[in-house]
């Protein structure tokens, strides 16, 4: 199996079915259309392929200078366990140490703070700054 990543944006149906694979959709609701909106207002991102198929997908969002936001780190199900996680942040680090942005954040979903220990990610104490809010309409 030879897996490909490119910075090329996947299309909007492909998107959507990754997405739809993690199940953060059913908070939200999201369109096809909005999905990509957002992935096509990404600072950087990167996609991992199978032939014509979108396995993986990661991006940033940032003001290109020191403030980054990793987000929507995704790879399909049938594909974890395989190095493709692991290749997408490493190409997503690898961005930022080039452009010398070095205020990194993320979110992490519930049992993957291990994965991103890995590159050096530290969970903020719980006395911290960080805050969230999710506006429903």
């Amino acid at each position: 199996m030879e897996i490909t990543y490119s910075e090329t944006l996947p299309s909007k149906q492909d998107f959507y079915s990754l997405y739809e694979t993690t199940g953060w959709n059913k908070a939200f609701n999201f369109t096809g259309e909005v999905l990509h909106q957002a992935i096509s207002n990404s600072w950087f991102s990167i996609s991992a392929r199978q032939d014509d198929s979108l396995v993986g997908f990661g991006r940033i969002v940032s003001d290109g200078l020191y403030q980054t936001f990793i987000c929507d780190l995704i790879v399909h199900p049938e594909y974890q366990g395989q190095g493709i996680g692991k290749q997408i942040m490493q190409l997503l680090m690898d961005h930022c140490k080039k452009n010398n942005v070095t205020f990194i954040q993320l979110s992490c979903a519930k049992g993957k703070v291990g994965f991103y220990e890995k590159f050096g990610f530290k969970v903020r104490p719980l006395d911290a700054p960080g805050m969230q809010i999710l506006v429903h309409n």
